[in-house]
């Protein structure tokens, strides 16, 4: 009944989003992704990541067969498409495959088999239709929401010594090497979570079950919940408020001043500034972080290659974000705040709510909110008193960091099964 109630809830979401874009005249969601089918897609990279988490249910056998389908469907796309003189992209063999054992598990499969051959499926779709309804999040906030924050954010980052300006002359110092390899880890994060779940996942064939508690889970909950919030506190970022705009490509005559990341901006008292209706107000929290944060924490329990890779997604995609002008040093902070309040609920709904549980996600929230409430009414003397708000910003993320440690290893503690006293030996009978 979980999972049905699961996916009728998903599918009205993303049948009210599909209604809602066709409103403000952009793409939905569904639509999106149901052009793929022929279409070339945007990303093939993530189709495939979606049926190789779908192949986490079936046997060595049928993975063989599915990725070979995939591919050799593929082949026929990227002969056609090379007669036709049209740029050639991969992916929708992968998608072909995917749909088509929706109709397996409809008409081949029953009973268990049945509900964990459409988890698997259900998990894969969710990987893609996410990504699909975060760009159609994205362009609804360009479309409804006018005016941007960013003069109180960048007025709250110098409390936090502007940390975007001083990583975005790094970034210019490391070359194009440094450039591509950050560009190259901002943009397969994705596809980073579904290797990291694959690798989560990798017993479930073998088991006939999913865990309880996996990456992919928390990733789709902060998906979903964070564009909610970009509409409360819309922020395009320094590169487009005071630089040239992703890549150099543009930004004026929406640019307030071109400032990033040479020279910081003065302090003065802040106000909302009108912005194009293409940007997408993206920042804050930096979801990319929240991303990369949960990363890191299911790498933890991983092995050494799987930790080293997570703790090097994580610095390197932090560096990208303030790298390039697309965040600013307190988009990060609460971004982890964000992301590990998020797993904390989510583990708490897999082991059962108690109440360290719902203290810790109450605290989580409550120091999320007061961050967004400081940047948005404080800023001003945030800026004027920064030896003060600066270490301030810190402790508050860092307690809700130190609190989701000491929670979580409770939680391991109690969940252990118990030891079992020593046999003490038995003394001889005379």
């Amino acid at each position: 009944m979980l999972w049905v109630t699961a996916a009728v809830l998903t599918l009205g979401f993303l049948a009210a989003l599909e209604i809602f874009a066709y409103h403000y005249g952009v793409p939905g969601p569904i639509t999106g992704q149901a052009k793929e089918v022929v279409f070339a897609p945007k990303s093939g990279a993530l189709l495939y990541a979606g049926m190789a988490l779908m192949m986490v249910v079936l046997t060595w056998r049928e993975r063989f067969i599915a990725a070979g389908a995939a591919v050799g469907i593929d082949g026929v796309f990227f002969l056609v498409r090379w007669a036709v003189d049209v740029k050639p992209v991969f992916g929708n063999g992968a998608f072909w495959v995917i749909l088509g054992y929706v109709v397996i598990a409809v008409t081949r499969r029953e009973g268990r088999e049945r509900v964990l051959l459409l988890k698997g499926i259900g998990l894969g779709m969710l990987l893609v239709l996410g990504h699909k309804t975060g760009d159609t999040w994205l362009l609804i906030t360009s479309k409804t929401r006018p005016m941007v924050l960013d003069q109180y954010v960048v007025t709250a980052d110098h409390a936090l010594g502007n940390p975007s300006w001083v990583a975005g002359r790094i970034v210019e110092a490391t070359g194009p090497v440094g450039s591509h390899v950050l560009h190259t880890v901002y943009g397969q994060l994705p596809l980073a979570a579904a290797v990291f779940a694959l690798y989560q996942l990798r017993n479930v064939a073998a088991e006939r079950r999913f865990p309880g508690h996996h990456l992919v889970r928390t990733f789709l909950v902060i998906g979903l919940l964070g564009p909610a919030i970009y509409m409360i506190f819309p922020v395009v970022g320094p590169v487009f408020t005071y630089g040239d705009g992703a890549f150099g490509t543009g930004g004026a005559p929406w640019t307030l001043a071109h400032l990033w990341p040479d020279t910081v901006t003065a302090i003065s008292a802040p106000h909302a500034v009108p912005y194009d209706e293409v940007t997408p107000r993206n920042c804050m929290p930096s979801l990319h972080t929240a991303w990369a944060t949960t990363l890191f924490i299911h790498s933890r329990k991983g092995s050494r290659i799987a930790r080293f890779a997570g703790a090097f997604w994580l610095v390197a995609t932090l560096s990208a974000t303030l790298g390039f002008g697309y965040h600013y040093g307190a988009d990060l902070l609460a971004g982890v705040v964000f992301a590990v309040t998020v797993e904390a609920a989510m583990r708490s709904f897999d082991r059962g709510w108690d109440r360290s549980g719902i203290q810790f996600v109450t605290y989580g929230a409550v120091v999320f909110a007061a961050l967004l409430v400081s940047y948005r009414y404080v800023p001003l003397e945030m800026a004027n008193h920064p030896w003060v708000f600066g270490p301030l910003l810190i402790l508050a993320m860092a307690s809700v960091v130190y609190g989701y440690v000491r929670t979580t290893r409770s939680w391991e503690a109690m969940d252990a099964p118990a030891r079992q006293p020593a046999e003490q030996p038995q003394p001889e009978m005379a």
